[in-house]
């Protein structure tokens, strides 16, 4: 029989967060770095924010689905390639007065184009557009250079007492290491980081694992500040959100892991819960409706919107929780801290 479902926020004792979107500022990250490519093409110099993002998460989710096993820095570098591959068919079409409807798909590779004079023929554009593959490779790492939200750090630290925080993420375990250290030690991205610097090894997963079934548990490592007792990404359960394979691998761990099934405000010890006592018990935290709170809803775990404020993707009117599922809604995590710790007060 499934234990009846909480109604407080501290009657939850394991918090699954998404990371890029809700704990870090995944937009101004992926604007900031291609800027560099957009600049080259007048079709995208003077493209919105809108419109960079929407461009680029199109060819991205079409990867994932084509891809599923990708890691996501190799997915990144694909995208920024597919993406320079559709400005350099557009921009050629431009000068040639081709019908740029006719140009390949994005996930297509047109060859790279250039306007030659030709006898007879007005002196032709050239265009400083030839492919930069090494421009691919930097982009792909580039999360390393994507800033964590102001209120992260600190909100995650003080959930960390009530709670077990769980990261499930659609990175890699060298992309998020970066993240990692950022989100436990209160720091930001520094302006001379190198696309191929690696991350601190405190703060990336052990390799090779000592653990039996190769768990990375963050907080275990001596001398680590994480606040995570879970780290599942992409690069373990093989699947990308909105998926649900890492939601259930994330139920399976829990079920699976001593440490786990103990009460990090009390220090109780949770006697053999099924999965569905573990599903009761846990709450989807994340800003995506559709990557994180349409899996929650399918799986009929409550979830907490992080409902960031001047987010692109943010949608207009705002979701009143019935088509997404969500049970609780803030604008930031230190909103969500705070409500956890008035629960606490006010028991």
């Amino acid at each position: 029989m499934s234990t009846p479902a909480p109604h407080k926020l501290t009657d939850h004792k394991y918090l699954i967060f998404d990371v890029y979107g809700t704990l870090v500022d995944w937009e101004t990250g992926i604007h900031n770095a291609l800027k560099p490519l957009l600049t080259r093409f007048r079709s995208a110099s003077n493209w919105s924010r809108r419109e960079v993002l929407d461009g680029f998460l199109s060819i991205e989710l079409d990867i994932q689905a084509q891809q599923p096993k990708m890691l996501y820095s190799d997915l990144l570098a694909k995208a920024h390639e597919a993406l320079e591959a559709r400005l350099l068919a557009v921009e050629g079409a431009a000068v040639r007065g081709i019908d740029e409807t006719k140009i390949a798909t994005l996930d297509g590779h047109p060859p790279a184009l250039s306007v030659a004079d030709k006898p007879g023929e007005p002196s032709a554009v050239k265009l400083d557009t030839e492919p930069t593959p090494d421009a691919h490779k930097i982009f792909g790492s580039s999360i390393k250079q994507w800033a964590p939200f102001p209120d992260s750090s600190e909100a995650l630290h003080e959930l960390s007492k009530h709670f077990h925080l769980i990261v499930l993420s659609n990175v890699d375990h060298a992309s998020f290491a970066h993240t990692h250290t950022y989100l436990s030690e209160g720091s930001s991205p520094s302006p001379a980081i190198t696309y191929d610097q690696q991350a601190p090894a405190l703060y990336s997963r052990p390799d090779p694992n000592p653990h039996p079934r190769d768990l990375w548990l963050p907080r275990k490592t001596p001398g680590s500040k994480s606040p995570f007792s879970l780290v599942l990404t992409a690069q373990d359960v093989g699947a990308y959100k909105p998926s649900v394979r890492g939601f259930l691998a994330a139920f399976e761990a829990i079920r699976s892991e001593p440490d786990l099934l103990v009460d990090p405000a009390t220090g109780e010890v949770a006697a053999a819960p099924t999965i569905d006592d573990i599903k009761a018990k846990t709450l989807v935290v994340a800003q995506s409706l559709t990557h994180d709170h349409v899996p929650a809803k399918e799986l009929g775990v409550c979830s907490v919107w992080i409902d960031r404020q001047g987010a692109v993707f943010r949608p207009s009117p705002p979701s009143d929780g019935k088509e997404f599922g969500w049970r609780w809604r803030f604008e930031t995590l230190g909103d969500l801290a705070k409500a956890v710790e008035d629960e606490v007060r006010a028991e």
